[in-house]
Order: C-alpha cells, then sequence, then structure tokens
C-alpha cells in the first residue's frame, strides 16, 4: 500500500504520532520519526516493521531544526519525504483571564508554527525533486466546537485546519495533498492526566461512549498517505466516535 514512500511524522515519540509510525511501516512504508524527545522517537523506531528507518530529535518551532532534518533526510535517503505527517503538539491550558502570555506563544509556536515550517520546507523539497506528495496534519475536534479552558490550544488547531486547506489549494498543481484529522478524545499521555470523574463526563457525550485509540486515528493517516486518497485534498475529517 505505501511501498517506495518515505513519511516524516513529527510527535512520533508516543500516542497518535507513534501509531503512525507503526501503520505506515506496517504498509511498506520507510519512516523519519522526529520528536522533541529522541529517546522516545528511538523506541518508536525500535518497534516498527521493516527496516532504514531514522529517529531524531527536533524542535519544529525552530527553523534551523527544521531544516537541518530536511538536510539530513536527503543525504540518507537522496529523496524529500512524500509523506509528512505533522502531529507535534502541546498544551498550555488555562482559563482565558489566566492565560500567560508566553503560554500562548509556546503553543501556538508548535502547534501552528512548527506545521507551517515542516509543511513549507516539504513542499519546497518536493517542488524541486517533481515529485507528488501528501501532507497530513493533525487538528482537534476543539478546533470546531472550542472547549472551556482550552482558549489557546483550540485557536491553534483551528488555525491548522485554515492553513491546511490554503496550503491544499496553493500545492494541487504539483500534485501535492494537504489534508488535516480532527481527533476526539483519545487515549494518549495527552488525555492520561485527566481526572477520572472528568473522563467519565466525557465518555458520557461520545455517542460511541469511549474515548478513540491511537491505531483509529492511524488508519485514516495511513488511507490519507495512501494514493488511494489520490482525488481527496483540502478536507477535514473527523474521528471522534461521533462527538461533536
Amino acid at each position: 500500500m505505501l511501498a517506495g514512500k518515505l513519511a516524516l511524522v513529527t510527535g512520533a515519540g508516543g500516542g497518535i504520532g507513534r501509531a503512525a509510525c507503526q501503520l505506515l511501516a506496517e504498509a511498506g512504508a520507510k519512516i523519519v520519526a522526529v520528536d522533541a524527545n529522541v529517546t522516545s522517537a528511538k523506541e518508536t523506531i525500535s518497534l516498527l516493521a521493516g527496516s532504514d528507518h531514522l529517529a531524531r530529535r527536533i524542535d519544529v518551532s525552530k527553523s534551523s531544526d527544521v531544516a537541518a532534518t530536511f538536510d539530513t533526510i536527503k543525504e540518507k535517503y537522496y529523496s524529500p519525504p512524500n509523506v509528512i505527517v505533522n502531529v507535534a503538539g502541546i498544551l498550555k491550558d488555562n482559563f482565558l483571564l489566566k492565560i500567560a502570555e508566553e503560554d500562548f506563544d509556546k503553543v501556538f509556536a508548535v502547534n501552528l508554527k512548527g506545521t507551517f515550517l515542516i509543511t513549507q520546507k516539504a513542499c519546497q523539497h518536493l517542488i524541486d525533486a517533481g515529485l507528488p506528495g501528501s501532507v497530513i496534519n493533525i487538528s482537534s475536534i476543539v478546533a470546531k466546537r472550542g472547549n472551556l479552558g482550552q482558549c489557546t490550544y483550540a485557536s491553534s488547531k483551528a488555525s491548522v485546519v485554515t492553513f491546511s486547506k490554503c496550503v491544499a489549494l496553493e500545492m494541487a498543481k504539483y500534485n501535492i495533498r494537504c489534508n488535516v484529522i480532527l481527533p476526539g478524545f483519545v487515549s494518549t499521555t495527552m488525555t492520561d492526566g485527566i481526572p477520572e470523574k472528568v473522563k467519565t463526563m466525557f465518555t458520557s457525550m461520545i455517542p460511541m461512549r469511549r474515548f478513540g485509540k491511537p491505531e483509529e486515528i492511524g488508519e485514516v493517516i495511513k488511507f490519507l498517505a495512501s494514493d488511494q486518497s489520490s482525488y481527496v485534498t483540502g478536507t477535514s475529517v473527523d474521528v471522534t466516535g461521533g462527538f461533536e
């Protein structure tokens, strides 16, 4: 399904990012797993089917880190990644009147700027090489509905949706697709810290009455990475168990 594909996955050290790496590798892709925690990225690589994968530390909010990552990829594989999965994201939740400017800036630096930097560099390399590609950006259902205490996170993820639509429009002529996935509540380290009584409340709001699994998001990523989605671009896919 993905034989011959080279996939760059950010936030690859766990959760949705790790699941994406595993499913893409099982489908035949080579994986470049990058994360702020290189130990976690290496752990992900150790779990993958196939060989010739790469783990690397990255701060996606720094253009120098992004450029160095793409240089390393070119040196190792002699080609840019033709599947790009932007999973890296952080939370700094607080209510509006208590949000620190520094926390606001940090969230947007990773969630939006990081997605921009990776996508821009990937698209430029693909255009230069004359290759098609698929960019898959991870947003969140709170981008559409908002959430108490998540002004910063929700607005950063809403920006990712609009950014992705713009990328799709601009890159279509180069046969580079860009789509965005909006997960609902998924069992990851990001949701592990939610108190049990709050989890119970959220679960009662989900028609399927459970949190999602990282691999359920990964399966959608795999589809969007493959040629089976060759006519899909500029769209958003909710993966929420029916939660809206």
